[in-house]
C-alpha cells in the first residue's frame, strides 16, 4: 500500500497481515482525490475518518496538508498500527481514538469539512450512516460525507445525496 500524493506522496506502508480490513485501492483513492482536489484546499480541511482501519485515506489528507484529522476504529490492531505510522511519519495532526464508530457518532460534537466512513461491507446498519452523520450534524457548511460502500447499495433518492461514483467493486456515495 502507499500514499498516491502530497508531502508523503510514494511511501509504502505495510500493515500486519493479521488486521482484518478491505483497504481502499490505490485505483479508487486516486479517484477519489481527483474529485476532492478539485473542491477542497486540503491545507484549510478537518478530516474524520470512520472505520479507519489501515489509516490510508487519514494519511492521504495528512500528506496534502490538513490541519486536523481524526481517526476513529475499534480494532486494537488498526489502532496500534495506525499509531506505529503516526509516529514514523511525524503525523502530529492526526488524533486517533479506539471506539466503535457507531458509539463515538453518537456522542460526537466536533464539526469536519469532509467525513469518509469506510465501513465493513457486510456491516448491517451501513444504510443508517447518512442518517447519523446529518442527526448530529457533524459537517460543515459546504461539508461532505462520503460513504464507502459495495455495489449493493443506492443512496440516490437521499435528500443530501449528490453523486456516485465507482470504481471496480468500491462505490463512493457523496453527501452534502
Amino acid at each position: 500500500m502507499r500514499v498516491i500524493s502530497g508531502r508523503l506522496g510514494g511511501r509504502r506502508f505495510n500493515p500486519p497481515k493479521l488486521i482484518n480490513t478491505r483497504p481502499t485501492t490505490d485505483f479508487a483513492k486516486t479517484g477519489l482525490f481527483n474529485i476532492l482536489n478539485n473542491h477542497f484546499d486540503f491545507s484549510e480541511v478537518s478530516f474524520l475518518d470512520l472505520f479507519c482501519g489501515t489509516g490510508s485515506i487519514s494519511y492521504e489528507f495528512a500528506s496534502r496538508g490538513s490541519p486536523r484529522i481524526v481517526s476513529v476504529d475499534k480494532d486494537d490492531q488498526c489502532i496500534h498500527f495506525i499509531r506505529k505510522m503516526k509516529t514514523e511519519w511525524s503525523l502530529s495532526v492526526l488524533d486517533i481514538i479506539k471506539t466503535d464508530v457507531l458509539r463515538f457518532l453518537e456522542t460526537a460534537r466536533e464539526k469536519f469539512d469532509v467525513i469518509f466512513a469506510g465501513p465493513p461491507y457486510a456491516m448491517k446498519d451501513i444504510a443508517a450512516l447518512p442518517d447519523k452523520i446529518f442527526e448530529r450534524e457533524l459537517l460543515k457548511e459546504g461539508g461532505w460525507f462520503i460513504l464507502e460502500t459495495d455495489p449493493k447499495y443506492d443512496f440516490s433518492g437521499y435528500p443530501h445525496f449528490f453523486r456516485r461514483t465507482h470504481y471496480g467493486q468500491t462505490n463512493f456515495h457523496f453527501f452534502k
